[in-house]
């Protein structure tokens, strides 16, 4: 039986690995309480491909 709840699982994808012409994609998946945070979260996280820190954004 599936749980009830506010929890979602959402993806994070990096915003300058997408504008920099790079092939390839940083993304990570992680929950967020939809009733805390009703709109879109954006998160710092590591960019492997860049080797850098950068802001990651929700998708869909």
């Amino acid at each position: 039986m599936a749980k009830k709840g506010n929890r979602i699982q959402v993806i994070l994808e990096c915003t300058e690995h997408k504008n920099s012409g790079i092939p390839g994609m940083s993304r990570y998946i992680t929950t967020k309480n939809r009733k805390n945070t009703p709109d879109r979260i954006e998160l710092k996280k590591y960019n492997p491909t860049l080797k850098k820190v950068t802001v990651h954004k929700e998708i869909k």
